[in-house]
């Protein structure tokens, strides 16, 4: 009779383990990502004002969470769904060690989240620092990791197994969240497309600034503005300013307008996103006196720019004192 038990008592299959372990990674990686890419769009919905800098937020964050959702939720669901199939048909599945080991630990996970979260929130509520932004992320982490904690939960006390409909429509569910969230990474920040242009147009910029500064340099040393850009590369030198446009290999638009005063022109594919025109506050460098920036609109934008001989002075052959 004992070995009869032992017989009749349910094992763990290396297609149970790989079943298991691929759904709670697939679980883990794609919570993660969700709560990565809603919290960027909170980033550019809220931005923080002291923060100085910015980034393309479709290079970083944002593209890699919503490619991690695009790829790991279709596997998700679809694992689960073989699993919970497996355990209607077969119930002794539920007792199998790695499930209920991979289930209890994932409760674990998300209840000290959850606290984790609830800490975080009443900690900065007494210090009297509750944003709108730190509430709905505090809020993201609360609805993300309590839907898994739930799901897993009922999981345990055999809900599932019941009511398979109820199954399918968590599914559905998760499966409309996420795609929500995709599609709003594509309202908040455009198309790959749009993106890729965004990215030429700071490529232009960036070349723009480093003209700029070797324009001033040359005022300086030979106290006149170059007559044209290919003056600013000396075969000589190592250094080669790039004068040409990233996409187009157009050469970029220069004009001298008086004798410290000149214009640097650029067909851009799309105004200066709204995310990066924080950027305009910084000062130019280069000791170009003007109240002007880098923002633009789409299509040919021109910016004049006056060398100030105060902060820059020509540069004068010195004699050493014997």
């Amino acid at each position: 009779m004992f070995g009869h038990e032992q017989e009749s008592k349910p094992h763990t299959t290396p297609k149970d383990f790989a079943l298991w372990a691929g759904a709670m990674i697939a679980l883990y990686l794609s919570a993660g990502a969700l709560i990565t890419l809603l919290f960027s769009y909170l980033d550019i919905l809220f931005p923080d004002t002291l923060r100085t800098y910015y980034h393309d937020p479709f290079s970083g964050a944002i593209r890699f969470s919503m490619a991690s959702l695009i790829i790991l939720v279709p596997i998700y669901i679809w694992l689960t769904r073989i699993l919970n199939q497996d355990i209607r048909k077969n119930p002794q599945k539920k007792e199998i060690g790695i499930r209920r080991w991979l289930l209890y630990i994932t409760l674990l996970i998300s209840g000290f989240v959850l606290a984790g979260d609830l800490i975080a929130l009443v900690n900065n509520f007494l210090g009297g620092e509750l944003s709108i932004r730190f509430f709905l992320k505090v809020l993201v982490i609360f609805a993300v990791i309590g839907s898994a904690f739930a799901y897993y939960y009922a999981d345990l006390k055999g809900y599932w197994e019941k009511n398979e409909a109820k199954a399918k429509l968590s599914g559905a569910i998760v499966g409309a969240v996420v795609l929500v969230s995709i599609i709003s990474g594509f309202v908040l920040v455009g198309t790959p497309t749009e993106q890729r242009g965004i990215r030429f147009d700071t490529e232009r910029v960036n070349d723009l600034q480093q003209i700029q500064w070797q324009v001033v340099n040359y005022w300086q040393s030979k106290d006149e503005l170059p007559a044209s850009l290919d003056d600013l590369n000396d075969p000589l030198d190592s250094f080669m300013v790039k004068t040409t446009d990233p996409e187009t290999e157009q050469s970029y638009g220069y004009n001298v307008i008086d004798d410290t005063t000149f214009e640097l022109c650029a067909t851009f594919s799309a105004p200066t996103p709204d995310y990066a025109k924080q950027q305009a506050s910084l000062p130019i460098p280069g000791g170009i006196r003007e109240e002007s920036n880098w923002n633009h609109e789409a299509g040919m934008v021109c910016f004049e720019r006056t060398i100030d001989p105060d902060l820059y002075k020509p540069r004068t052959e010195t004699v050493l004192p014997r």
